[in-house]
């Protein structure tokens, strides 16, 4: 039973060789055909000293799809004298894992031969599946990889991230789209290279471009390409639309649920902080051709009018709330517009993060301080006996003095005097400025 299966994984491995998808085939063979990732892979860089020493550590790759992390592990695999085991986080689980421990505890202590655990897409395993790792990384029974798309910050444990060394992966530069493209073009073996095939210089680039930095994606379209461009006796010639068909429209890197959708709002905000109403329509287009949900994105406009204007314009919270209000009666398509209506009212305003530095430094005094009692004079002093405990007493009311202002205490004894709001002279704070200040004058 074993020979058999032994042979149909051999006649399934010449297949994908030879019919599988050209991405599939193109995968480097070695660090040497490796393109992209320079910043953990040129010569004298850790990782590379590492696999070409073959002294390897428990790892974890991140980074946007087909940028190498498989292609690498499996480098890994063909450089090391080690036992690779590769699984999927998606279909292995708590079982998979221990009897693949077990079988390497058996290999090192018998046969002194380690073993290396690549776990693909390693952010779809839970806690409980985690931790079944962390006594055999910890005692180096296996060497771990991990490869994951999403930020290990949030998916994976910190038991787990304090036994790994992180690397992160790129996205490739268009440089590196086109490398890859043209390596496909000329290689006989593994890729075109024995079609009579032309493809125009604009054709090469529309797929280098329009691939967002996948190369499995730019690979797989070239192919596709092919397929449909127009042959004759001269041969097969790829042109710009064929190459528009191919990839049909721009792939949208984005996930809801992974770090497009923090990198991206992040990026909105910062670019509504900084002004730039332009960026922000464009961040927030990306986010919403992205699928994300358009009450996300109210919410955080609402934010960023409180904290990045503030008072500089009170305006910009109204704006804000009465757009999230707006997309939650009319839904999308439409509600788009007053999204971007909202971005772009904030980007233009005045700044100010006056009120939110004012509250962070409040919420630090009040932990970092014992609690402090309520001066007398600003106790409720509304119920029956609360008098003859002397509540309220001393309390001066503003209304029954010129200006409706009067100067009094409101703070804890301990703390009076200090400052937590300081107005700017942005917008409508500069006349919030002006009055404050006027009434220090009057004191």
């Amino acid at each position: 039973m074993k020979e058999k299966v032994d042979l149909v994984s051999y006649g399934l491995e010449s297949k994908i060789k030879a019919e599988g998808p050209l991405a599939q085939r193109m995968r480097p063979l070695t660090l040497d055909q490796f393109i992209g990732q320079e910043q953990i892979l040129s010569e004298g860089k850790p990782l590379r000293t590492l696999i070409t020493r073959d002294k390897l550590a428990s790892l974890i790759f991140y980074g946007p799809p087909g940028t190498g992390k498989t292609s690498l592990a499996k480098i890994i695999a063909d450089a090391t004298q080690a036992e690779f085991v590769q699984l999927n986080a998606i279909a292995a689980g708590v079982k998979d894992a221990r009897h693949v421990i077990e079988r390497a505890r058996e290999n090192w202590s018998l046969n002194g031969k380690r073993t290396i655990l690549f776990i693909d897409e390693i952010h779809r395993f839970n806690k409980a599946q985690q931790d079944v790792l962390l006594s055999a990384v910890e005692e180096g029974t296996i060497i771990f990889i991990g490869a994951t798309t999403e930020n290990p910050f949030f998916y994976l444990t910190g038991p787990l991230l304090s036994r790994t060394r992180l690397f992160v992966f790129e996205a490739l530069d268009k440089k590196d789209i086109m490398e890859l493209l043209q390596a496909a073009m000329k290689d006989s073996e593994r890729g075109l290279g024995k079609l009579d095939l032309e493809i125009e210089r604009e054709a090469f680039e529309f797929l280098a471009e329009k691939a967002n930095g996948d190369a499995r994606a730019a690979l797989n379209a070239l192919e596709t390409a092919v397929s449909v461009a127009d042959g004759n006796e001269s041969g097969i010639k790829v042109t710009v639309e064929d190459a528009a068909e191919a990839m049909q429209k721009r792939l949208l890197s984005y996930d809801r649920q992974g770090d497009n959708h923090y990198d991206m709002a992040s990026a909105l905000i910062k670019s509504i902080r900084g002004s730039d109403p332009d960026a922000a329509l464009y961040w927030m287009a990306r986010m919403l051709k992205g699928g994300e949900d358009p009450t996300f994105i109210a919410r955080r406009l609402v934010i960023s009018a409180s904290e990045d204007i503030g008072n500089a314009d009170p305006q910009a919270l109204n704006i804000a709330i009465n757009a999230a209000q707006s997309v939650q009666m009319i839904g999308m398509p439409e509600g788009r517009i007053p999204l971007a209506q909202a971005a772009v009212y904030l980007a233009v305003a005045p700044k100010s993060n006056a009120s939110y530095q004012a509250i962070n430094k409040a919420m630090q005094i009040v932990e970092d301080e014992e609690n402090r009692p309520v001066p007398k004079h600003l106790k409720d002093s509304s119920y029956k006996g609360a008098k003859r405990l002397g509540h309220g007493e001393g309390y001066r009311y503003p209304h029954d003095y010129p200006g409706h202002f009067v100067e009094q205490n409101y703070l804890p004894d301990s703390i009076k005097g200090i400052k937590f709001y300081e107005p700017t002279e942005q917008g409508r704070e500069k006349q919030i400025r002006a009055i404050m200040e006027s009434r220090k004058k009057n004191k």
